[in-house]
């Protein structure tokens, strides 16, 4: 048989299991598999059968004196399984089975429990207090749980007693030793939820044990979604090279059955998924875009995200998924939503003239000098300028009169707001004189022209970190997207909310209600960093609209420790504290990259740098590269570090004044703001601690920030 003919297939715990190796180890094994790929039955590879594997399909490849390559071998389809040294190598092959569920149809590579010792609760479990003595039946989490149902989610037949026994303190460690889809089941019926069951494929028979009767008229196993989430097959050399250079939490070729259905479903009118930090919206507007440029082959569809870095990084993605398509790249833009407007702006009206934030503030000050007898001080009328004026476009004073003030808590009298307008009127005469454009004015102007085009030039709009988007630019938005099916289709959280006030969507005709979902298997964060950090905000978050996201019922798939809360008494023991978990991290391997450091200000990068610089490190400033630097310990504000991803991160000067800033405070302009100010500078707390997949380490001096407290709660 040639090599053209046989299927040849990577899964994730080869994908995991080569990330783990030097990088000259991985070189080798990257050739081996190259080779592999492309002449599966070359009599030169030296293949062994590992004699002890309970799956006489397992075989052994050398790639090197001492690496080996674990492979699963069957007619026409070659699996790349496991990689590591001989003897480990061996172990895992010995202690593995390659199936095919009875019940769903999927493949999966099952750990053989006989093998497996007793499961032991590690120290870092979450233990719920029972209150007094209590049994273990009545401690267990699935005691009322059928055997059918259990199978009908994916459990295999060998775990059933396991999971039947399974109590609080031992659950997470046992979703370690089970099939993905398995695992989120148990976690979210552990939780109070109501997973949904994986549709059975037709005609599938009895349990296949390995190998899996592949010729058979049952659906092929390798093409059942939750299969497709752990193994994936390589067309072509491009593909392998892909596949072998990133991760596999980096790619984004498969989606979740739960995401799929997000993706592919067809809207009535503006769409809207969310979901807590690590739960993939990313990965779902990314899917949704391509869905989209796939099914309309003479439709353009824009990926529009909040910052130019954010959108860098969605073309780095998206440039991975659709590899094998490039031809849909020439229909599919990625930019920032200010960048996007800009661009249509030059294109269609002219290089827009736009009036820097200080020139602002002096007009405003110099218009209220020309207004006597008012109190407003010069920062509440730069927010409510900021707030309600600018980011509504309010062009007069009928319009101000009559604004809801969404986002804005003081009640002004018409006689207040008459005399505010008297001074905001001005300022916009004085715009108008010169020709000048806020960034609002310059959607505004934009939205009006392509309202009245023939043709806009988009049919189709999928918008990331949705949180963010501003009045004037969701009206912009609007117009791209239209009033047609699946125009518009919105990602975001409301818990990572730190650059804008609540506004009605509805008023703007954007309604999203009966049409957004909320997604709740988080894959980026450890179980303990994700419950701590969710102490910071509330179970149920609404929007302005009404429309709620349920926050209680998230999961994490993967047990890590327990994040480290660490208050100092000088910010030179706290510095030396962020040194010795540096170095501690490096010698369990963490390369610098993967760590990242925030703090809430440049005021306190110093403080950030001198621990850095402590465990002998490098910092690159990710104000200046937004991807970071191999090599370097990305260093940036907490603003920074939305929509990126760490191994490690470091949370510094977490102190009081420093979180919630007190330069805001003293600049709020009435007090009724303050619950708004506090509400940004939890997400700001929450959005930089949820950057940490494994590791987590908060700091800050004595006094600490009062934040800290409800990360320590038991909540």
């Amino acid at each position: 048989m040639s090599g053209s003919e046989i299927r040849f297939r990577i899964a994730s715990t080869f994908s995991a299991s080569l990330a783990r190796l030097r990088g000259d180890e991985q070189k080798a094994v990257k050739i081996t598999a190259f080779e592999l790929q492309m002449n599966p039955v070359n009599p030169g590879m030296q293949l062994h059968k590992i004699d002890r594997a309970k799956d006489r399909n397992f075989w052994s490849v050398r790639v090197s004196r001492d690496l080996r390559l674990i492979v699963h071998k069957t007619g026409a389809n070659l699996l790349l399984c496991y990689v590591d040294h001989h003897d480990a190598a061996y172990r895992w092959a010995e202690r593995r089975r390659l199936e095919t569920h009875p019940r769903t149809g999927a493949a999966q590579i099952v750990e053989i429990r006989e093998t497996v010792r007793e499961i032991e609760v590690p120290r870092y479990s979450e233990i719920t207090p029972t209150g007094g003595n209590v049994t273990d039946d009545a401690r267990r989490v699935f005691v009322d749980v059928t055997d059918d149902e259990l199978l009908g989610y994916g459990v295999p037949d060998s775990w059933l007693d396991d999971v039947k026994g399974a109590t609080e303190d031992s659950l997470l460690e046992l979703t370690e030793h089970l099939p993905e889809e398995a695992a989120e089941a148990l976690l979210e019926l552990a939780t109070g939820g109501s997973p949904m069951r994986p549709v059975p494929p037709i005609h599938v028979g009895v349990m296949e044990r390995s190998p899996p009767a592949y010729s058979s008229p049952a659906p092929d196993p390798f093409a059942h979604p939750d299969a497709q989430r752990r193994f994936r097959a390589m067309e072509d050399a491009e593909e392998l090279r892909l596949a072998l250079d990133y991760p596999w939490e980096k790619w984004i070729v498969f989606l979740h059955p739960a995401q799929r259905r997000i993706v592919e479903r067809d809207y009535g009118g503006p769409a809207r998924v969310a979901g807590s930090a690590g739960t993939g919206k990313t990965v779902v507007a990314l899917h949704r875009a391509v869905h989209l440029a796939r099914t309309h082959p003479d439709a353009r569809v824009l990926l529009a995200t909040f910052s130019e870095a954010l959108a860098a990084e969605l073309r780095v993605r998206l440039t991975r998924l659709i590899s094998s398509e490039p031809r849909l790249a020439e229909r599919l833009e990625v930019h920032s939503v200010s960048g996007i407007a800009r661009r249509l702006h030059e294109a269609n009206l002219g290089p827009p003239k736009l009036v820097a934030a200080n020139e602002i503030r002096k007009l405003l000050d110099r218009s209220a000098k020309e207004i006597e007898g008012h109190r407003f001080s010069s920062a509440f009328l730069r927010s409510e300028w900021i707030n309600v004026v600018d980011a509504w476009q309010l062009e007069t004073w009928e319009d101000y009169r009559d604004v809801a003030r969404l986002g804005r808590k003081t009640r002004l009298a018409e006689s207040q707001r008459a005399i505010l307008w008297s001074i905001f009127s001005r300022v916009r005469a004085a715009l108008a004189e010169r020709d000048l454009l806020t960034e609002p004015g310059m959607f505004r102007r934009l939205e009006r022209h392509l309202s009245s085009a023939r043709h806009v030039p988009f049919e189709y709009c999928v918008i990331d970190e949705a949180q963010d988007v501003g009045v004037s630019e969701l009206r912009l938005l609007s117009v791209l997207g239209g009033d047609r099916p699946n125009g518009l289709f919105f990602a975001g959280d409301l818990g990572q909310r730190i650059f804008q006030t609540p506004f009605s969507w509805l008023s703007l005709g954007v309604d999203v209600r009966g049409r957004s979902w909320t997604l709740h298997i988080n894959y980026r964060t450890s179980h303990q960093i994700r419950r701590q950090a969710d102490r910071l905000l509330p179970n149920e978050i609404a929007d302005v609209d009404g429309v709620t996201e349920q926050r209680r019922s998230t999961i994490s798939v993967f047990n890590g420790p327990e994040p480290l809360l660490r208050v100092l008494s000088s910010e030179e023991e706290e510095s030396a504290c962020i040194a010795d978990w540096l170095r501690a991290r490096r010698t369990e391997g963490y390369e610098p990259h993967e760590i990242g450091v925030f703090v809430r200000s440049e005021a306190q990068m110093k403080r950030a740098l001198l621990g850095i610089e402590g465990a002998a490190l490098s910092a690159v400033d990710l104000s200046v590269h937004a991807g970071g630097v191999s090599g370097s310990v990305a260093l940036g504000t907490m603003h920074l570090a939305k929509g990126l991803e760490y191994r490690a991160v470091v949370v510094v000067a977490c102190d009081d004044e420093i979180l919630p800033l007190q330069e805001r405070i003293e600049n709020i302009a009435d007090e009724a703001d303050l619950e708004d100010v506090y509400d940004t500078e939890r997400h700001l707390l929450y959005v930089a601690c949820t950057r940490a997949r494994d590791r987590l380490l908060v700091t800050g001096v004595d006094p600490g920030s009062e934040f800290l407290d409800d990360l320590l709660s038991a909540g």
